[in-house]
């Protein structure tokens, strides 16, 4: 399974970046796939980072496929936000046929959920970022196909909470994942004329926004501010997240989700008065 890696990179580089971070994921991925003979000593022996990529890839199609059927049936949206994330991989045809297999095979009423998620939850132990990507693809996928609505919000709850994710965590991404790429400042002002091409004041909804992505509030001090960005980059900065086990077919998703902490602080600097 020496493609597992770049499907992991693939589908993480194009979900956060579009075409161009598909290809940088995929790119990532082959390396880690090459990488294959070395082995981290505290997450265990080569056969068990296969195993888990292995699994990881499976298993995310698979539970799409389940959260779409939560209603009894599998709508036309929820049928294109799976194929957005096929399509996000650049799968070939053996890879599509397997991806299209596990969503089929979680559609099933015989699909073990909890089996399933135990199994992934055991892969993930002493990995956190690898189950807080798993939540977040499925919460892309559940966003795109029905905006969460119906029985797919509880059965998420649920995931995270066989993941070991805390509802506060939960309901941080679910906050930074409707964020919109870009949404923190409105565009290039309409029509012609002398305002043409500039920016528009940021959006008031986007300040509040921004203060989600920092995981901090409006009423928070400067300083307070300042601890929040600071904590928030730690938490996700590639360098250090790669140093505590993050696969390198995963650095381009922590790379996006650092220019997003980034973008916000700006704005929050900017509003603010601040010195950056």
């Amino acid at each position: 399974m020496k493609w597992i890696g770049k499907i992991t990179g693939g589908v993480l580089g194009g979900l956060v970046l579009g075409p161009l971070g598909a290809a940088l994921g995929l790119m990532l991925g082959h390396q880690f796939d090459a990488d294959g003979d070395s082995a981290d000593p505290e997450f265990g022996p080569v056969e068990d980072l296969a195993t888990m990529r292995q699994r990881f890839f499976r298993a995310t199609f698979r539970v799409m496929g389940y959260l779409a059927k939560s209603d009894g049936r599998v709508s036309e949206a929820e049928i294109s936000a799976a194929r957005m994330v096929m399509g996000q991989l650049r799968l070939g045809p053996e890879q599509t046929r397997e991806a299209i297999d596990c969503f089929t095979s979680g559609k099933q009423p015989r699909f073990n959920f909890e089996g399933e998620m135990a199994q992934l939850a055991r892969a993930c132990r002493g990995r956190p970022e690898m189950a807080r990507t798993f939540l977040e693809i499925q919460v892309r996928a559940a966003l795109a196909g029905n905006n969460m609505g119906g029985p797919v919000r509880p059965r998420l709850i649920r995931l995270a909470q066989l993941l070991d994710i805390s509802a506060l965590e939960f309901a941080h991404v679910e906050a930074v994942l409707r964020i919109q790429s870009g949404a923190f400042r409105s565009g290039p002002s309409p029509g012609g004329g002398a305002g043409a091409g500039t920016r528009a004041p940021p959006r008031t909804d986007a300040i509040a926004e921004a203060y989600r992505v920092l995981g901090t509030e409006p009423r928070a001090s400067d300083a307070e501010v300042v601890k929040a960005y600071r904590r928030a980059l730690h938490r996700h900065h590639p360098d250090k997240l790669q140093a505590n086990g993050l696969p390198e077919s995963m650095i381009e998703h922590a790379k996006e989700r650092t220019q997003q902490i980034i973008e916000a602080y700006e704005l929050v600097c900017e509003r603010r008065g601040m010195r950056k």
